[in-house]
């Protein structure tokens, strides 16, 4: 079978949440510029440890940060190239090494079609349990890949409005006074402040935020941080006269009952992030939590991603896209999702300092994304 013959059949059969592509759409990366030059007809993963740089200390109810290990991967077949990541936090029990060591256990050279993204996911999933941020980053990597082959990118593909994507919140973490006053400062352009919770002093940090911010709405991540659920329960009505949009993991993750009986009462809806990992747990969650916050790092990436939004909104949940300190290029790869979705918390590239490529951008608060083929992300030269 000849090129333009296995691209044309390959595209139409990606999966059944695209929608199909004339061989124009396939073609056109060329004339976009998307130059390549003929390489191998097999897949072969490429990576290496690459440690971001935190501009402020990132400070939670459980732990503080400087830094976050991260792994870049490139994905290549005849000769394009994915970019794809996985970060690190602390919380998911991954490592540099254990990303390496999975990572380097892969036989992706058995592929020679990228378009078989179902057949290779599941190769990925199979060879060891967990290594979720690894999985995902081949799963950023490949989609990337594929959506260059075709010349569209991934929001395209999946037949969605960039328009309606939602505003971004910025994030401002568990800190001093003066350290959280300088990033009210910094969130000013933003429509949406998430502010992290768990330590006695969250009341002051949402006083800041009003004195300087006075209109702005918030939403609040305790991150597993409250630990009785009166006071939850008084908190929430509290934040509710103050503007606040939602409450995000109050309470420790195995602590089902009492986030039930919290959702029960609370007049703020009530999403899980770190009790909620992968499709099979949406389920559960119905009738404990009222949403979801989906992060590609949790859930091995987009291709399950999007059958995590489909599940969710067919429950009557809210869904909330997340991420956690990453490079544009993650980041970016949520982004191509969010005008599905309720909530976007989508600053994990602003908060690092040695970011390897230029994606999706905020203007005026708003996710903006753009018509570049795959991610939809472009290397910064010297990175």
């Amino acid at each position: 079978m000849d090129r333009r013959k296995f691209l044309a059949s390959a595209g139409l059969g990606l999966m059944a949440a695209a929608s199909p592509l004339p061989l124009e759409a396939v073609t056109r990366s060329r004339r976009r510029g998307n130059t390549r030059t003929s390489g191998s007809k097999k897949l072969k993963l490429s990576f290496f440890p690459y440690e971001l740089q935190l501009r402020h200390a990132f400070n939670l109810a459980r732990y503080s940060r400087t830094t976050t290990p991260d792994v870049q991967v490139t994905l290549e077949w005849d000769g394009y190239v994915g970019y794809g990541e996985a970060s690190m936090p602390p919380y998911l029990g991954e490592s540099v090494d254990s990303v390496t060591k999975f990572l380097g256990s892969l036989d992706l050279g058995q592929f020679t079609d990228p378009f078989r993204i179902e057949d290779i996911l599941a190769y990925v999933d199979s060879v060891a349990p967990n290594n979720r941020a690894a999985k995902a980053s081949v799963d950023i990597a490949l989609h990337d890949l594929l959506g260059k082959i075709m010349g569209q990118p991934w929001y395209k593909i999946w037949g969605l409005d960039p328009a309606k994507a939602p505003v971004t919140s910025f994030t401002i973490g568990i800190d001093t006074e003066e350290v959280v006053r300088k990033k009210v400062e910094e969130a000013r352009p933003y429509k949406l402040i998430k502010v992290k919770m768990g330590l006695d002093n969250d009341q002051q940090t949402v006083e800041i935020i009003r004195q300087m911010m006075p209109d702005v709405p918030i939403c609040v991540d305790c991150n597993q941080g409250w630990k009785d659920k009166e006071h939850a329960l008084d908190m929430c009505y509290w934040l509710k006269e103050r503007n606040c949009v939602f409450v995000e993991q109050p309470f420790d993750k195995e602590w089902n009952d009492e986030t039930a009986w919290l959702r029960e009462r609370s007049p703020l809806p009530i999403i899980a992030d770190e009790a909620f990992q992968r499709l099979p747990d949406i389920v559960r969650f119905k009738g404990i939590y009222d949403g979801i916050n989906i992060k590609l790092m949790k859930s091995t990436g987009l291709h399950e991603a999007y059958k995590m939004v489909t599940l969710a909104r067919a429950l009557d949940m809210k869904v909330m896209l997340g991420c956690m300190t990453e490079t544009s290029c993650a980041v970016t790869a949520a982004a191509n999702l969010s005008p599905l979705v309720d909530f976007a918390d989508l600053d994990g590239n602003l908060l690092i300092a040695n970011d390897r490529f230029n994606g999706m951008t905020v203007e005026n608060g708003k996710i903006t994304l753009h018509d570049i083929p795959g991610l939809g992300i472009t290397p910064i030269p010297g990175k």
